[in-house]
């Protein structure tokens, strides 16, 4: 039966780094309280700020990663792990690498990181993630870090609470929604790559392709529904005392 637990791609709890996959599984959740931006937004119009997921995506991203570094206290408690860092990579499979050094090839466990810009036009966060589950290591985490700017329309980011799940679990529920739930009248099958192992170079095919996507969105995990009740709540979350969902209404009537 699919879907099937996610505590079924967990690693094995007799795996070496076990404990420290929890304890950095629990330092994601923690970033919030955390996070610092030294970034400040102001004299952007309403009806512009849709621009800044493009704009800040990718250094909002960098600062997450900052922060689990800062939060080494969680996730080392004991100093076992010292010669490791969490490290961005780009242009490859995961995002972030925790391992010994940058160019080192001794990995311990990788996150595919999205941020999710709250007051976006979509309502959900709209990144594709195709990648094969054959890629996926048992500790791999796909994680969404949603984010808006402390004034709303001005001032520096700040995140809230993350989505946390199995890279190779939400690599399956896409791929299993894509050909089993979705109600399509074209070929719903799914070409995938032949994967080795874990941790790709960036010149190997790792994505899962559709044989037919005529509007072009495989991948596009917010549509699977696995993502479904963390949306709702999250668009719950208050801005300035009002809901991010009535935020979002506001800018779509006047033209974001």
């Amino acid at each position: 039966m699919f879907p099937r637990p996610v505590d079924e791609y967990e690693p094995d709890p007799t795996w070496a780094h076990f404990d420290l996959f929890s304890r950095v599984r629990e330092s994601i959740y923690a970033v919030p309280a955390h996070f610092r931006s030294a970034t400040t937004i102001d004299g952007l119009a309403a009806t512009d700020l849709h621009t800044l997921n493009q704009v800040l995506g990718v250094a909002i991203e960098d600062q997450v990663v900052a922060t689990l570094n800062e939060l080494r206290s969680y996730w080392d408690p004991e100093k076992d792990y010292q010669t490791y860092s969490f490290y961005r990579q780009a242009q490859v499979f995961p995002d972030v690498l925790l391992k010994a050094d940058r160019n080192g090839e001794d990995i311990i466990l990788g996150i595919e990181l999205k941020g999710w810009y709250l007051l976006s036009k979509e309502e959900e966060p709209n990144f594709r993630f195709t990648t094969t589950p054959s890629a996926c290591a048992p500790a791999d985490m796909l994680v969404v870090v949603p984010w808006a700017l402390d004034k709303v329309v001005s001032g520096s980011p700040i995140v809230f609470k993350p989505f946390v799940v199995s890279a190779r679990y939400a690599a399956e529920f896409r791929n299993h929604w894509w050909s089993q739930v979705r109600d399509a009248r074209s070929d719903t099958a799914i070409e995938s790559p032949t994967v080795l192992a874990p941790y790709p170079s960036s010149k190997d095919r790792i994505a899962d392709k559709p044989v037919h996507d005529g509007g072009g969105n495989f991948g596009r995990i917010a549509r699977t529904g696995l993502l479904d009740d963390y949306v709702e709540m999250t668009l719950e979350t208050s801005l300035s005392g009002i809901p991010t969902k009535a935020w979002v209404a506001f800018l779509k009537r006047f033209g974001q």
